[in-house]
């Protein structure tokens, strides 16, 4: 299927035409396979209008970005915030620089199993993937209601880290009880019948979390003018699929997932996330402190989020790039 881009996109790219002298750029870019990811994957449709190229490649999940970006391969990703945190901690030279979805995560049980709450995953197998959102949102609900959890016997929950992927395959299999899943994977098993919808566990000191646009030390530093451009395209994609809930829906599914997304799965998907532009030092210093406190990402020593987290290239975008086209 082709994808129709509307009036709307070619007008707010047009409107950033490049100046007299830009040369066309690169910049490599790390993304994810997730429906609030689509804003970020949209940028290299709109990349040519501000003289830019993004080459854009896949990951499996966001700590598998970092060697990456310590290998010079990657000059800006799209994760969770605990992976860029981790990635930090472990020396990746990387600046949060934007968010860019929040919301995005379900914990889900087996239909039929009678898991209603939280605290009936007592004496459970509950599947997540590890240094994720996902497992940081999950640990903090097993806190909340008193449980214990570990990957080992002896614990009230038994922890089954699986790659995302293979949740909803062993949710199916009923190899699980419950999985804590991101969208729209977690959509899919609903609707598809094979999970149930424990709770959106947002209700804990980690909030609804938001997930962290970052580029390296180097593109920031560096190759200033680049980094402006890359930010005022990202603005510009995101309000386009604010905006335009149709020109999102075409895209993530159509050129995203190749057409393997339905329309009411995307749909569920989104009404539990949002894509946005902010993010704040003192959200990223809140999730490094209960990433210590829980022992994800396994920080020897966590990075102080005001060392780290420059939004001054975001403001400038959000000044200079116009609500409506």
């Amino acid at each position: 299927m082709i994808v129709r881009f509307p009036f709307l996109a070619v007008a707010a790219a047009l409107a950033f035409s490049p100046r007299p002298g830009w040369a066309q750029e690169v910049v490599r870019l790390a993304n994810m396979k997730f429906a609030h990811y689509g804003a970020v994957a949209y940028m290299k449709e709109l990349a040519p209008r501000f003289n830019l190229r993004i080459e854009e490649r896949i990951f499996a999940k966001g700590v598998d970005i970092i060697p990456a970006i310590v290998a010079g391969e990657i000059d800006a990703a799209a994760s969770g915030a605990e992976a860029a945190i981790a990635g930090r901690a472990s020396g990746a030279p990387i600046y949060v620089v934007a968010g860019f979805a929040r919301g995005g995560v379900r914990i889900l049980a087996q239909p039929g199993a009678g898991i209603r709450t939280i605290t009936q995953l007592k004496g459970k197998r509950v599947g997540v993937t590890r240094g994720g959102t996902q497992e940081l949102l999950l640990l903090a609900q097993l806190q909340k209601h008193g449980l214990t959890w570990s990957d080992r016997p002896g614990k009230d929950v038994r922890l089954v880290y699986l790659p995302y992927p293979d949740l909803n395959q062993a949710l199916w299999a009923r190899q699980l009880d419950a999985i804590c899943q991101s969208e729209p994977q977690s959509s899919q098993a609903i609707n598809q019948k094979f999970g149930v919808e424990i709770i959106k566990p947002y209700d804990t000191p980690v909030g609804e979390p938001v997930r962290t646009l970052v580029i390296t030390e180097r593109l920031y530093r560096d190759r200033r003018a680049v980094a402006e451009r890359f930010l005022k395209l990202f603005v510009t994609a995101t309000r386009l699929f604010q905006r335009d809930p149709a020109l999102a829906q075409s895209y993530v599914r159509d050129k995203l997932f190749k057409g393997q997304l339905s329309s009411q799965d995307f749909q569920d998907a989104m009404n539990n996330a949002a894509y946005t532009v902010d993010i704040t030092t003192a959200g990223v210093a809140a999730t490094t402190e209960l990433m210590q406190r829980f022992g994800v990402g396994r920080m020897a020593r966590p990075p102080r989020a005001e060392d780290w987290v420059k939004l001054d290239l975001l403001a400038r975008a959000k000044a200079e790039v116009p609500d409506r086209p």
